[in-house]
């Protein structure tokens, strides 16, 4: 996935023409607190929020007042993980997408990132998380991904966490399964440590339903 697949369809950038007031309402409409200022393909930068309310005029355009315009942007062919990095490093709400020849595409926003993080970690397919933690000498996601497998399941999606100063990883595994007993007992056997289990569900032997139903009986 690279830049030019995540750009948005609905923000649309501010004119060096526009006036402050209509850059407030555009922040407003798209909920971002920056936007692109673009003269016809040429990008001259990012506006923000506090900049255009610094401003007493609100009906003078942003050419006529002298702003400190950001300058971020990634090309189109950037990876995405750049492009997080990136946006994580300015504190930025909305990035700039460029062509090769330095002309502007379009505007990738917190939102689409978002949806593409669910979409990469399979967060909307249905599901179990475990979560290991293991030696970096250790991690090795094919044997991780055959114990789960030898319990029928399959790995939809695995993120690693590494530490300051420490050998130790967090791997966390989305499975196809929400009964994950078979699957954790495993890990263990295999002297894996297991830290979480999430959206586990547990096995249903009756013993809840009779519970409930003794329960109704005795308020009877």
């Amino acid at each position: 996935m690279v830049a030019l697949e995540l750009i948005s369809n609905v923000v649309v950038p501010l004119s060096p023409t526009d006036s402050i007031q209509r850059g407030l309402a555009r922040m407003n409409e798209f909920k971002v607190f920056q936007l692109p200022i673009v003269n016809e393909n040429q990008y001259l930068g990012v506006i923000t929020e506090d900049e255009l309310l610094e401003n007493r005029d609100p009906e003078i355009s942003i050419a006529d007042k002298p702003l400190r315009l950001l300058n971020p942007f990634v090309y189109q062919d950037t990876h995405i993980y750049d492009v997080i990095r990136l946006m994580d490093q300015l504190q930025l709400c909305i990035i700039p997408v460029l062509d090769t020849a330095n002309n502007f595409l379009g505007t990738i926003t917190e939102r689409d990132l978002i949806k593409y993080t669910a979409e990469m970690f399979s967060l909307q397919e249905p599901g179990g998380t475990i979560v290991l933690e293991i030696s970096n000498r250790n991690n090795s996601l094919a044997h991780m991904s055959q114990v789960v497998e030898a319990d029928n399941a399959q790995v939809l999606s695995s993120f690693v966490r590494a530490f300051p100063d420490s050998t130790k990883l967090e791997v966390t595994l989305k499975i196809n399964k929400t009964e994950l007993s078979g699957i954790t007992a495993s890990f263990e056997r295999y002297n894996y440590e297991v830290k979480a289990v999430y959206n586990n569900t547990k096995i249903d032997n009756g013993a809840e339903d009779r519970f409930n139903s003794l329960m109704n009986y005795l308020n009877v």
